[in-house]
């Protein structure tokens, strides 16, 4: 299978870091031995991936200088940079264009995992659908969940016991943001709630480690890494 675009979200300010993120963007901070947008970069190179799209908004200059043009992990790395910050539809709309594959995988800078993302690259989109989101059991964080899966696959509003959180991880077409005005400040939870009524978004649950490095606590939070 064609390798697929892999587009990480790293535009954001990061509010919830207090200080830390005063004078260094987010996806820069320090996890584990290594800045947090390092982990995605280096398990695309171990895959040999090829085209990286990265939105960047906040203190962008750092990352690029950074990241560069990726060859430092046999990537070609292309910035999608925002002025100012269009939320996350925005931003993947703003960056169509210089996204190479259709369908695509929209990753969240601030998240870990051990999930292979081989899997997200070979995952077969269904013709009648325009999204898949990869949903991960409720963490301390969000005991409520995000989306629940019915008996089909499809991702539904319905909030019950079987209710998940959604991962930070996606496959999407890029028809999915057809409706975003171009340069518009457009929040994916929007969009996904609108699509998902529609039918149009099915749903995998992954049981990998995952987390959401959306805290100073979770940032310092002991873990047992393993090769990935």
């Amino acid at each position: 299978m064609k390798n697929k675009t892999f587009m990480l979200l790293a535009a954001g300010r990061g509010n919830r870091m207090g200080d830390l993120t005063k004078n260094i963007p987010k996806p820069l901070l320090n996890f584990h031995g290594k800045p947090l947008i390092e982990w995605h970069l280096e398990k695309l190179k171990n895959l040999g991936m090829k085209d990286v799209v990265i939105n960047i908004a906040y203190l962008s200059e750092k990352i690029k200088a950074h990241i560069g043009d990726g060859s430092k992990w046999n990537l070609n790395v292309i910035f999608s940079e925002e002025k100012p910050v269009l939320e996350t539809a925005g931003g993947i709309k703003f960056a169509l264009d210089l996204i190479p594959s259709d369908p695509f995988v929209v990753i969240n800078s601030d998240i870990f995992t051990e999930y292979n993302y081989k899997k997200l690259n070979d995952f077969d989109l269904p013709k009648n659908k325009e999204a898949c989101l990869f949903l991960v059991k409720n963490p301390e964080h969000n005991l409520k969940g995000d989306f629940t899966l019915d008996f089909m696959g499809n991702v539904i509003m319905k909030v019950n016991e079987d209710t998940k959180t959604f991962s930070g991880m996606g496959v999407y077409r890029k028809s999915f943001f057809k409706d975003v005005k171009n340069n518009s400040f457009y929040k994916l939870s929007s969009l996904l709630e609108t699509q998902i009524r529609k039918k149009n978004v099915c749903g995998c649950l992954i049981k990998d480690l995952w987390l959401d490095i959306g805290t100073p606590e979770r940032l310092l939070s002991p873990i047992n890494l393993k090769v990935i």
